[in-house]
This record gives C-alpha cells, structure tokens and sequence, in this order.
C-alpha cells in the first residue's frame, strides 16, 4: 500500500495522445480496505484500518479517508489510532484478497497476452501490439478499469507510457479511480518536478542520502552530471539515477508465471511453550527461507507465520513489507513481531514461515537500504555454506540452540 492520499491526484483527457504509451500499470486503490468493505458497504466513505486490533499490531491498509490522517501501511496500530482516533479497525481476510487479485489478473490475462504481476494488487500490462484491435491506453484503461469494477467491485487506477517507469508514477498519481497517460513528449515535465523518491527503488532512506547532496526532485537528479553521480553513490546505482531521472528504462514486459512461495515447518517432537525456544526455531525457519530466496534470485514482499498448537488449532498470521527483501534478518525479525502480537499462547505444536509476492531480485532495484550490509553479509555465508556445509558458519544464537540440541538430543524433523 502506498502513502498516496488522492491529494496531488492528476489524470488525463480522453483526447490526450496515446500513440507512445505502449505499457499500462494496472492498481488496485487500497487494495486490502477496499476488499474488506465489499462485505461492510456500510463503513464505505469512511475511515478503516485493516490490521490486528490490538496497540502491538501494524497496520496492513487503510482507506483513503484515515490516509488523509496520515495512517499508512507498516504503521504501529497504536500510532494509527492515535493519528486518527474514530479509525474503524477491520481484521484482513487474506484468503479474500488472493480470490480477488486472481480475478483481476484474469481480466487482465484476457486482455493482453503481455501480463506481468507485480504481487497481489498490480501489474503491467503490454498493449503494443493491441491498438488495431482494441485501440489504444484512452480506451483500453477505461475499459479495463470498468470491468474490475463490474466484476469484482474494485477500483483501479492505470497509468499509461512508453516505460515501466513513468507507467508506475503515472498510476500512483492517478489515485484514486483515474487514468493518467504521459506522452514521450510529456515525460520530462512529468518527471522533473516530482520528489526524488518517485525514481524506482529509491526509498526514505536513500531519499535522505540524496537530500544530503541538495538532490531534492528528479529534476535535480537529472541536472547532475553522470560522473559525479557514480562517483557519490558507485558506477551501477549512479547510472540507475541518471537513466530513470531522464526517463529511459529499457526494461521490458515479461509474464511472470504464477506466484512462487517459499516457505518451510516444524513439528516439535513435544509440545513448547516455551518462547525463547519458539523464537529459536523462527530463525532457523527463517534462515532457510532467506536462503532459497536468495538461491532462486528473488525477493518476497509478504512474510507470514504459522502457529499449531497441541490442540491441532491453527492460525496464521502475515505482514506485507514496505519494500522486497530476501534478508533473512528482515524476515526472522518480521516473524518474531508476528509471533509477539499473539500474546500468550497454549503449547505449540507446529511453527512455520512462509515468504511470499516474490520478485525478481533485479528488478526491486533498493539503493541504499540499511539492510544491504546484511545481505551482502547472508550471500557470503551462503557461499561459505555452499562450499564447507552449513554448521560452517550460522548466527551465534542457532549455534547456541544446536548445542543445546547436541546435549538434549534431536527436537524432531521438517
């Protein structure tokens, strides 16, 4: 979910020229909260948060009404119902949201043959080769944007050019329930004005950085000589600044195939209650599934744990990351959060940890992120692993839990 509050909205005329704008990203507005209120139409027009209601929860989404509080995605629920305190929390129905997003991205598979999803709520969409057939992005949007409504009761807004890039900005501008299509002609007065955060993979953080050199819009990007630009922040991300920031990306639309999951289980040989013992085999579990992410060249957006308990009772639980990771300390310390919101709990049977919304690690393109130090450091324990096994190196406390099992004996298999 983004922090887009309808606020700087802009969309386009229906006699705009289309002829350039060759990709359209496809977003559904508010996705989780606008699901959540098909079943309570009554809270439509009004402020609601989707998350756990309870002051050690984060917010999952919310509408554009509590967006406009500043109540946002990954948010401390506590901190959002202080910003807007006549919030109306609704709990998430994830298996909802997967129903809904399959038949979005059906209708869009229908189409175009040119269908790439981003995760759960978006996706470009390739119309070059449809103009002679369906027309163009003036009629194609529309038409697109009616029929999930019809269907689904969602509202999506697309933008429309010539780039995945500009493609992207231009729907999030186009929020909520608005077409926006930037022209080749337009895409430098569409860019340069806007923050340097709307350049791809550039993020608070890395915002900051770029504000530490007086970069405050793309346009000052751009006006900064290339060489300077690697010479500040290194030869790959500097050109990745200077390409998008004059709005060239070369990247094409590509099927995705279907949403990958990686994700791995426990049963305890005894029932744990344990909760140092539980977040122990979290990062056990989590370590591994950092591992496959990083084997298979992708990043997941989405983390979720499973709880069993001795009753065989089950629940799940899962968070939507601000950005794609594949950094397993992200991922332990996502779980442990989700595992800290459910309290006190009977003994455990089972615990697993599934990451989920995969992407390509190539195409995430985070600059700067405090995790990258991390990362780095998990690939070269991957290649230590690779080559001398995998009790060769491990972080200090699953060393200590592996000892203690060397002493206890084993405490059951995957």
């Amino acid at each position: 979910m983004s922090k887009q509050d309808g606020s700087n909205r802009l969309v386009s005329g229906p006699d705009v020229d289309d002829s350039t704008a060759t990709i359209l990203h496809v977003d559904l507005d508010a996705f989780f909260a606008s699901a959540s209120l098909l079943a309570r139409p009554d809270l439509v027009g009004l402020p609601v948060v989707i998350g756990h209601d309870s002051s050690r929860s984060v917010v999952t989404a919310a509408t554009y009404e509590a967006r406009k509080y500043g109540v946002h995605s990954a948010m401390p629920m506590g901190r959002a119902l202080r910003l807007c305190p006549n919030a109306i929390v609704l709990e998430p129905d994830f298996h909802l949201y997967s129903r809904l997003s399959k038949h979005v991205m059906s209708i869009l598979d229908d189409v175009s043959p040119d269908v790439e999803r981003l995760g759960i709520d978006e996706a470009f969409v390739g119309i070059a080769g449809l103009r002679r057939l369906s027309g163009g992005a003036n009629r194609i949007g529309p038409a697109l944007r009616h029929r999930i409504r019809a269907e689904t009761g969602l509202v999506a807004s697309v933008g429309a050019a010539s780039t995945k890039h500009v493609a992207k900005l231009a729907s999030g501008r186009a929020k909520p329930d608005g077409l926006l299509v930037v022209p080749d002609e337009h895409v430098l007065a569409f860019l340069h004005p806007q923050p340097a955060s709307a350049i791809w993979g550039v993020g608070p953080k890395q915002q900051e950085r770029l504000a530490r050199y007086g970069l405050h819009t793309v346009g000052d990007v751009a006006r900064t000589p290339l060489e300077r630009l690697e010479a500040w922040f290194g030869e790959a991300t500097g050109r990745h600044l200077h390409e998008l920031s004059w709005g060239r990306d070369a990247r094409e639309v590509r099927e995705r195939g279907h949403e990958k999951t990686f994700g791995h289980n426990h049963t305890f040989s005894h029932d744990v209650v344990d909760r140092s013992e539980l977040q122990g085999e979290i990062l056990r579990l989590a370590t591994g599934v950092g591992r496959r992410l990083r084997d298979a060249g992708v990043q997941a957006r989405t983390v979720t744990l499973t709880v069993r308990f001795h009753d065989f009772r089950t629940i799940t639980r899962s968070r939507t990351l601000p950005e794609a990771t594949d950094v397993t300390r992200v991922l332990v310390e996502t779980a442990w959060s989700l595992l800290d919101a459910l309290g006190d709990l009977p003994p455990v049977r089972l615990l697993g940890v599934r990451a989920s919304s995969v992407q390509d690690a190539a195409d995430h393109g985070l600059l700067w992120d405090d995790t990258e130090t991390w990362g780095s450091a998990e690939r070269a324990m991957d290649a230590v692993h690779d080559r001398f096994g995998a009790a060769a190196v491990a972080p200090a406390s699953m060393l200590r839990r592996e000892r203690k099992r060397d002493d206890t004996g084993p405490s059951g298999g995957d």
